[in-house]
């Protein structure tokens, strides 16, 4: 189980986080909506201990991830596969040593075991046979799913995918969504999404919680909040803008 509990965070006097709380049960999809800017990556990096919450308590499976020594911290991290927006590939690498790369931090695998591993994850995902390919031979939707092979490859617990389909094609931002809902239905992985795509949200969530001005606005499953009457989170899912007082175009503030 994850836990978020009342953590706070600010960059000098940009408050991102203000007592954002939120439970993460065993086996389900949590996606995590908001406006562009509120800190929904923010929420997810100190899941992985990437960043500190300046108080609040963040807890993975019991172990408060901020207070773990190095050694046990990287234990943890083995734990959780983070799929990051872009991908985040390695262009010098082949794909089949991009996908193998935690693999090898490991240290307790053979190069046959990581090989096979590595063919595994990318049949997984669709993409047998791209191991000795490099990134610029792939689409983007393509290098989207090497992303997502790279974090099945180490057989984490938890999925923690940050925007997986911004910059994709309706189809191709499908086929990211049916990897996704796989995951948890073949692997048994309990997942996080970031997204403020709502096609998506709807299609891989199990619940979705929206951030709004630094805490969890509300969390339902997915058919309760498509029938929210809350006025902030019906403008977000209906993606309707609102006018203030100088005929401009805002977001719910």
């Amino acid at each position: 189980m994850i836990r978020l509990i009342d953590v706070h965070k600010a960059f000098g006097p940009k408050r991102v986080l203000d007592g954002f709380t939120l439970d993460v049960v065993e086996g389900e999809t949590m996606v995590i909506i908001g406006y562009s800017g509120t800190g929904k990556s923010v929420a997810i990096k100190h899941i992985v201990g990437l960043l500190e919450p300046d108080s609040g308590q963040v807890l993975v499976d019991d172990l408060n991830v901020a207070s773990l020594p190095r050694r046990e911290l990287y234990e943890l991290r083995a734990r959780i596969g983070y799929v990051f927006q872009f991908a985040a590939l390695f262009d010098s690498y082949s794909i089949g040593e991009n996908v193998a790369m935690g693999l090898r931090k490991r240290q307790d695998m053979s190069e046959r075991d990581i090989a096979e591993r590595v063919n595994e994850a990318l049949e997984l995902v669709d993409l047998p046979g791209v191991a000795e390919r490099f990134p610029a031979e792939l689409s983007g939707g393509m290098r989207k799913r090497v992303g997502i092979a790279r974090a099945i490859a180490l057989r984490p617990k938890y999925i923690l995918y940050d925007e997986p389909t911004t910059g994709l094609d309706p189809v191709t931002s499908a086929v990211i969504d049916q990897l996704m809902v796989r995951m948890r239905e073949k692997l048994g992985v309990t997942s996080i999404v970031i997204t403020h795509d709502m096609r998506s949200a709807y299609t891989v969530g199990t619940r979705i919680a929206m951030l709004y001005k630094g805490r969890v606005r509300t969390v339902e499953t997915v058919e309760a909040i498509q029938r929210t009457t809350d006025p902030v989170v019906r403008q977000f899912i209906d993606g309707r803008p609102t006018l203030d007082d100088s005929g401009l175009l805002t977001a719910a503030s």
